[in-house]
């Protein structure tokens, strides 16, 4: 049985909790464990430049601890950090949430929009998917302005999704949203539900790469 660790970088176990449980009835009836984790020294939300660098190292120390255990991993924010320099030291493999994303809409050739937690993310979002190359079916991004514990906790985090969702659909002709933060997966199905087109998970979608490639 193959074993993939997903990685939240954050230390808000919150999100933690509520990937693995998604993640527990997505792999139900295959032969395959996921096993959802948190780093507990790292930030309660990774929302900035100076985050993002904090946690590149305790990426790479969390794989090392674990390396022999598992067949794959997934870092599991929507920053991807730590992710080439874990490629660069480690031979198995390893995912970035938003990378494989941008290459899971790429093959499907339909437009797609990004809901992202705040203004400033956008600006590194779309730099990184320009770096990609895979900027060919991106239309853009509508922030949340809220934290990562906003995300999980705020009970008008779904109805924010909606509102920015429909004005993606409306404005930039997107087929396809993705949720730019591990703390919006619980309301993936609710959201896809109300907008009437895919809702992506971004671990979701990463954790299915990921058992794909293994085979």
């Amino acid at each position: 049985m193959s074993r993939i660790l997903v990685i939240n970088p954050n230390s808000n176990n919150l999100v933690t909790i509520h990937l693995q449980s998604a993640l527990d009835k997505h792999v139900s009836d295959l032969d395959i464990t996921v096993h959802c984790v948190s780093i507990e020294e790292g930030p309660f939300g990774i929302e900035t430049k100076a985050d993002i660098e904090s946690v590149e190292p305790l990426v790479e120390n969390k794989i090392a601890s674990v390396y022999e255990d598992y067949d794959a991993f997934v870092i599991a924010c929507y920053s991807d950090p730590g992710l080439s320099a874990a490629r660069r030291i480690f031979s198995k493999p390893i995912y970035g949430i938003h990378e494989a994303t941008i290459k899971y809409c790429d093959n499907k050739k339909l437009n797609f929009g990004v809901i992202a937690l705040a203004e400033k993310s956008i600006v590194r979002h779309a730099s990184y998917i320009k770096k990609l190359n895979l900027e060919h079916f991106y239309v853009g991004e509508k922030a949340l302005d809220i934290s990562v514990n906003e995300a999980v906790h705020d009970q008008n985090t779904l109805n924010k999704i909606i509102d920015a969702g429909f004005k993606l659909i409306k404005e930039r002709a997107a087929k396809i949203i993705i949720l730019g933060c591990a703390g919006m997966a619980r309301h993936r199905l609710q959201a896809e539900k109300e907008l009437d087109v895919i809702v992506i998970d971004p671990v979701q979608v990463t954790v299915e790469t990921a058992i794909e490639d293994l085979g």
